[in-house]
């Protein structure tokens, strides 16, 4: 069974209160290794007790899906945006729909994108090269800038999907510790 069950094709039965419902968090980022699934259950406006038995229901549905633990929340989308929602950042930048398999935030009209920034300067000539050919490969191997569909933006900047974040930075701290990161929203 899969963690990444936007892969999946699902056979879900919902209401049509239901505007869409999201798998987020570290079950989308590559190399973590999640203990449970996150789904956010986004609905219209209904009573908060439609919405707690509205969530149930997916959740009984989704636990026949996967072997790890299923953790639902369900928003409206009021509560959403509130700035207390602690889960916000996660399901707009990670968030992939379960009923639309593609990014939640899509539905706004925007792609989720990362840019890190980093800086060479310092290094030596050894080690300007080693990131060179980690970003872009070398001897015929692709780098990961192409197996995980990022861009150079410019020399010191690169732009990657927001689920492919933790790769990157990793990656790249092993060569210089001067990164920056900043989250975007990309117009579709």
């Amino acid at each position: 069974m899969t963690h990444k069950l936007w892969q999946k094709k699902l056979e879900l039965n919902y209401s049509k209160a239901i505007i869409d419902i999201v798998q987020f968090g570290s079950t989308l980022e590559e190399g973590k290794n999640p203990r449970d699934i996150d789904i956010a259950v986004i609905f219209k406006s209904i009573s908060l007790k439609q919405q707690l038995e509205e969530a149930q229901h997916i959740k009984k549905q989704l636990e026949k899906e996967s072997n790890l633990p299923i953790h639902i929340k369900a928003y409206d989308y009021e509560s959403l945006f509130d700035e207390s929602n602690f889960a916000k950042e996660s399901i707009i930048f990670l968030g992939m729909s379960l009923l639309l398999k593609k990014p939640f935030v899509n539905r706004l009209g925007f792609s989720p994108q990362v840019q890190i920034g980093y800086s060479l300067k310092s290094l030596a000539k050894k080690e300007k090269i080693k990131c060179n050919y980690l970003l872009n490969g070398k001897g015929g191997k692709y780098g990961i800038l192409r197996e995980y569909k990022g861009i150079l933006v410019k020399p010191g900047l690169i732009e990657v999907p927001s689920y492919t974040e933790n790769i990157f930075t990793e990656a790249l701290k092993k060569i210089t510790p001067s990164i920056t990161i900043q989250k975007v929203l990309v117009p579709l």
